[in-house]
């Protein structure tokens, strides 16, 4: 498919929406400062395929840098990355190499989108702005998370509002079915885990030592969104980890963990930081890595439920997974995540042995099989480098459907008397 700025001449006439923005504009460049890039400019907006919508703080943006390659490697769609809050435009134009635009304001949005004349509109949360995007008809919206993962928040009914939600797997299917009524399953489309098949440098040296990489999650918004074994188990977990001979010891923990608002995780992280350094080398805090570069040079990992130990079952499923249960109820985890059955499993009845669970894991892993078939139950069976070939052969096909679609609206429109 050609990229629309070539096939696609810009509307002669000026929408209501682009009229009212054009008016407000200059009174919010002047409100909020150097708002948006140099030449950001209603009456010029090049021409783009794709809209990739972020509206959060910079705290999020976590969602959205995990996409951003699969984005700048693909030429043949062109993409704009879109953005509602001045914090994170101002940290997120350093990163990527596509064109950021940040547009505060709802009518400026919807002018930009007119402009533009987007064809499809790409979201990896669902935050609340969300919905003002979605207000825009003339493009096909879809949703593609920021993550595979079995946490609850992975499932919402706004998925009800998006044209298609892609997910990795059958499990995310199964995921949906068994949360949402009156959900349409056939607005959910597979294409595995596109942000897996990138070459990913690591940010660790080479060693013939045993590397265990502990790589917890946050609490979450809620209890019910709390998967994190940092409060529980966290020193527990490092002090043995530190303790098996020949090993290497990697702590990674989510983001969100190192600021976290729960006074206990933010203390037993400190706890875990200082026994590191304690320790001394080959062990190593990597705060600001990225965890695609440590998982493929992973022996064991120790984890709680969250996409990092569904992204280590695709990458690496000969190797052993610990997994974390902080509520201590095995036919409710199995429940939530169907990959435990293939997992040692660290609860507070387990945690004791901790230890012992690591080192038997090291040497007998008798989790192997179990977890072949959950590497094909979450993610198909599909080798790395397939699903971003599957990603963009989605949307090209959602786009030429929609775009079908609304050359159909509009001939009907003009036999309308």
């Amino acid at each position: 498919m050609e990229s629309k700025a070539a096939e696609t001449e810009k509307p002669g006439k000026v929408s209501v929406f682009a009229k009212r923005a054009a008016r407000s504009l200059s009174r919010r460049l002047r409100e909020f400062g150097e708002v948006a890039p140099e030449g950001f400019d209603l009456e010029n907006i090049p021409n783009a395929d794709i809209a990739l919508y972020f509206a959060d703080q910079p705290t999020k943006l976590y969602q959205l840098l995990q996409w951003l390659p699969v984005f700048e490697n693909h030429s043949e769609l062109r993409t704009i990355v879109v953005v509602r809050n001045l914090e994170t435009y101002n940290e997120l134009r350093t990163k990527t190499s596509l064109q950021v635009l940040l547009v505060p304001r709802y009518e400026i949005l919807m002018a930009l989108y007119d402009r533009a004349n987007f064809h499809a509109v790409i979201y990896v949360n669902n935050g609340w702005t969300n919905f003002q995007s979605l207000s825009f008809q003339q493009a096909v919206h879809i949703h593609v998370n920021h993550g595979e993962s079995d946490k609850i928040c992975m499932v919402s009914n706004q998925a009800k509002a998006y044209d298609k939600v892609y997910v990795a797997g059958q499990a995310a299917i199964d995921r949906h079915a068994a949360a949402i009524a009156w959900f349409d399953p056939s607005h959910l489309v597979s294409v595995g885990r596109p942000q897996l098949d990138l070459d990913i440098a690591s940010p660790l040296a080479k060693s013939e030592s045993v590397t265990i990489t502990y790589a917890p999650t946050w609490e979450g918004e809620d209890e019910v969104n709390n998967y994190t074994s940092v409060d529980l188990y966290g020193p527990q977990i490092v002090q043995a980890a530190l303790a098996i001979p020949d090993a290497r010891f990697v702590y990674k923990p989510h983001p969100r963990v190192i600021e976290s608002a729960d006074p206990l995780v933010r203390a037993n992280h400190k706890k875990i930081v200082n026994l590191i350094a304690s320790a001394g080398a080959p062990h190593v805090y990597l705060p600001n890595a990225n965890i695609l570069g440590i998982l493929p040079e992973t022996d064991l990992l120790i984890a709680d439920v969250s996409s990092v130990t569904l992204d280590y079952l695709y990458l690496t499923a000969s190797s052993p997974i610990l997994l974390t249960d902080r509520r201590s109820s095995p036919a409710q985890l199995l429940a939530d995540s169907p990959m435990s059955a293939a997992c040692v499993v660290i609860d507070q009845n387990s945690i004791p042995q901790v230890s012992e669970l690591i080192t038997t894991a090291l040497k007998v892993d008798s989790h192997r099989d179990d977890r072949a078939r959950m590497r094909t139950y979450y993610f198909g069976d599909t080798a790395k480098g397939t699903s971003t070939q599957v990603f963009w052969s989605a949307i090209r096909s959602e786009i030429a459907a929609h775009d079908s679609a609304l050359n159909l609206i509009q001939r009907v429109r003009q036999v309308q008397p």
